[in-house]
This record gives structure tokens, sequence and C-alpha cells, in this order.
């Protein structure tokens, strides 16, 4: 057996280990925090469950087809509930939208936006859907090490129908005028990393998933899935080692031979980072080791990070979601802020999820669990005053749009932002979601997944392929999985056993 350490237990350290071990591999996770997740831990305090990280389960399919894998369902570890509505919108406090999960309704909504956008969004949602196909079912499952990984008659046969070279801002206005619906398309884009002008139209692909597949919740908080995820792995063999902080990789002739924690050391055959790409090389490796330097980090363009403020409201709050965007200033002078001229916010948008509203278990009886986040540009000096600066204009406007007062009945309240994204994940300049997804970062244009320089050192989850978000991260885990099996002659020994 083959021993692999894997650094750090996020979704693509998860998702790697299980895989690994179902290969025959024996598989070790050291793990910084005392629980897996990554940034999809969890905290518990005075009868609060918060989800620390990623709040909306988009892409059923993915975990779908994850645990289907292993000869499992998602149902074998958690409980899913589609929400309707999917989400809430507020424009104004007199403009409020609850976006339907039925498709029928999507379509009525759509047409009281605007004369005939009901139509259009079928034809919209159907384009969307050649691209989610492809994109989800082929593109993103590539190792892209090279450009002719994406020669396939099937992908250049479909090159101009992808759009990679029209801007998602192109495409929208091809069908949509009315400003709202704009916005609502638009929204996901933000958290891919870019504007609707610099990212590709092949991204409409969110917008299916958003609208067709659907906004789901595991019962019991996003944490769930991580808890599934790990016992999956540990059936298969995999073990976890909690408080390991990784110090240092050694290399010896060009292989990696053991990491070292605070606690020992750990030999393995092979060494996958699930860790910040950029610190595993600049701070774990030799200087001699690493694929790329620090110009070349500064020189990509990073999703955003965010400002988050965990909330513990001593009361019921009428009048918001699940999820709740508030969408009553410029949606895209925000977006400037984050992107075109990096800054904190004058007038942001932001969002609540309030998952209270769904599931029982996360809060006190008779209370509300909020989490409000606002994306900001990552990079950015992060202070208490600016926390506190921010937390009073989010309740101000909160307070204004839904007229619903909650400043005193706050029980429970925490902050996060960049320089918590550093200490706890040692997050390039404290991003949150990653690289960004723009034309020139895309595929084989990502950092590679694969050390060039030391034979057994693989990278996965969102600075590396296939990119940012909870179902990229954990393909990303996959695709490693499959590169080391390759490697070490494991899945042409399968196919030979197969065979005969």
């Amino acid at each position: 057996m083959k021993n692999v350490i894997i650094i750090g237990a996020g979704f693509s350290g998860l998702a790697t280990a299980a895989s690994l071990a179902k290969k025959g591999f024996k598989v070790k996770v050291l793990e910084k925090h005392k629980m897996a997740g990554g940034r999809a831990r969890k905290f518990e305090t005075e009868g609060f469950t918060f989800d620390m990280g990623p709040s909306w389960y988009w892409m059923p399919d993915v975990f779908d087809n994850y645990f289907a894998s292993f000869g499992k369902k998602t149902s074998d570890y958690y409980d899913l509930m589609r929400l309707d509505p999917s989400y809430k919108v507020f424009w104004s406090r007199e403009e409020i939208t609850d976006i339907p999960a039925s498709e029928k309704d999507l379509f009525s909504l759509f047409e009281s936006l605007e004369s005939g956008a009901g139509e259009k969004l079928r034809a919209f949602l159907k384009d969307a859907k050649f691209k989610y196909d492809i994109g989800m079912n082929d593109l993103v499952h590539k190792p892209s090490y090279s450009a002719l990984e994406f020669a396939e008659f099937s992908i250049l046969a479909n090159a101009m129908k992808l759009q990679i070279f029209r801007s998602f801002e192109k495409h929208i206005k091809k069908y949509f005028k009315d400003p709202k619906i704009l916005q609502l398309l638009e929204f996901p884009i933000l958290f891919l990393g870019g504007t609707a002008k610099n990212t590709p139209a092949l991204y409409s692909l969110m917008n299916y998933a958003d609208m067709r597949l659907g906004t789901w919740y595991p019962m019991g908080g996003m944490h769930k899935v991580v808890a599934g995820m790990q016992k999956l792995a540990e059936e298969l063999g995999a073990e976890f080692v909690f408080d390991q902080n990784v110090e240092r990789i050694v290399v010896e002739n060009r292989k990696v031979s053991r990491v070292e924690t605070q606690d020992g050391i750990y030999d393995a055959d092979y060494i996958v980072s699930s860790a910040d790409y950029n610190h595993t090389e600049q701070a774990l490796l030799g200087k001699d080791y690493q694929n790329y330097s620090e110009k070349y980090w500064d020189s990509k363009v990073m999703s955003p990070s965010s400002l988050i403020f965990y909330l513990g409201i001593n009361k019921k709050v009428k009048g918001i979601s699940h999820h709740t965007l508030f969408f009553d200033e410029d949606f895209s002078a925000h977006a400037d802020d984050i992107y075109k001229d990096p800054r904190w916010p004058e007038k942001p948008s932001f969002y609540i999820s309030c998952p209270s509203k769904t599931d029982t278990t996360v809060a006190p009886e008779g209370y509300e669990n909020m989490f409000m986040l606002m994306p900001v540009a990552s990079g950015l000096e992060d202070n208490e005053e600016t926390r506190e600066k921010y937390f009073e204009m989010f309740l101000d406007r909160f307070e204004k749009l839904s007229g619903e007062s909650i400043r005193n009945n706050i029980v429970f309240k925490r902050s996060y932002a960049h320089r918590d994204f550093v200490k706890d994940y040692n997050a390039f300049k404290g991003n949150a979601y990653g690289l960004a997804n723009t034309l020139m970062q895309t595929a084989f244009m990502k950092p590679g997944l694969k050390n060039k320089k030391v034979s057994n050192l693989f990278y996965t989850g969102q600075l590396t392929v296939p990119g940012p978000g909870v179902p990229p991260a954990l393909i990303s885990g996959q695709i490693v999985a499959g590169e080391i099996a390759k490697l070490a002659g494991v899945e042409k020994e399968v196919k030979e056993m197969v065979s005969i």
C-alpha cells in the first residue's frame, strides 16, 4: 500500500482522501483545526450552531454523483430540503421579490418584470443547460495540464456554443433589458471572481444551477455535508489527525519524503496539499521546488474575500427568508470596488442567511441564527473600526428595508474577515473564494495541480483546477486522486483485473 499524506480536510481534501482510500492507498489527513471542513467548519455557542463559510447548496447532482461513485447516496449521510422560495431579494422597502422554486412561477415572475422575458428565460436556460452539461460533466473533470486536453472533437465542435470568448454581460443582454433581471443573473458571477464584463458567457451555467437545479439545504447545516464526507472517507480506511499544523514539506532527490508538524514527522509516497496553494509553496517548500514565484501570485486576479457577521437574535425576525439578498444599492459599483479599483465599498450589496427559518436545530426555540455577508476585495486592510462601520451600515439598511428592528435583540455577535482567513487558512491576501474565473485564469491557465519540480507532490482546492466553489473543490479532489492513481499504476492494475 502506498502512503498518501493529505494536508487539510476541506472539501477537496475530503474528496481526495475518500477517492484514494477506495483505490487502495493508505491515506492520512493532517488538519490544522479540531475538525474537518476548512472554510466549511462550524462553531457552536449559547445554543446556536453556525456554519462558518459556504451557505448555498447548489449543483446537487455533483454531490449525488460523488457519493454514487462509492455506491452511496447523499441521503445515507444527510437529509436535503429544497428551499421555496429559493431566496428573497430586497430592491427597496416597497420592492421585494421572492425567487420561486417552480419553473412555471419563475417564468411568470420574469414576464412580470419585462414583457416577453418569460419565454426568453426558457431559451436562456436551454442554452445554460447545454453549457452546464458540457462544463460540469466534461470540462471541469480534466486535469488541465495543457490545451490539448480540450481538443476532443465534442469540445471543439461545441466551442462556439460554449461562448468562452464572449462576455457574460453581452450574453445576458442579448435576452433581457430589465435591470432587476440582469442583476438576478449577475449575482452568482460576483462570487466566481469577476464582473459580468470580464467573465466568459460560459458561466451562465451558474444560472442553470440556480434556477433549474434549485437551492437546497442539508438539515443541520452545511457542516452535515462535511461530516458525511469525513464519515465516508473513514469507512473506506482514511485516517484523520486533527490539531496538526504542517510546518515543513521535506524534499529529497526531487521527491517529497515527509511532512513535519509541531507534533511529529509523517512519511509518505505521495503528498496532496489541500491547504492554500500559495502558502504551501512559499512557506512549506524550499524555494527551489516552487511552481510559482510571489510575483506570479501577485499578478493573479483573486475572487473576493468576505466580511461576515454571525449573529444570534433573541426573537423571530419577520420579512426575511432562509437566503435574502439586499440589492438596494448599485450592484455594478460594488463589483467595481472589488475588481476594478479594489477598496472597501461605499454602498455595498450584502446578503443574509437565516437557516433557523428552515431548521429549528441551529438556534434556541424562538431565536434566529443569522449570518450577514458582504463580498469585498481581497488584500485590503482589515481592522475593527472598519468592521463596525459596516455592521452599523448593515443594521441601518436591514431595519429600513425589512421594517424589523434587531439591534436590541442581538445576544451573540462574532465578526470574520481578511485577517481571520489568513490566520485560520493561510489564505493568500485573505481571499475567501480562490482565484477569479476570468478567461486568462480558466482551465490550463490556472496554477497546475501537479508540482513541476517534485514528482510526487500535488495541489487541490480553490486555487487550482477547476476553480472556486464547493462543487469544483470536491471535483478537484477527485481529479488529483485519479492522477495519483495513474502515476502509481493503480488505474492500470484495475483495468487489467477487469479485462481478466
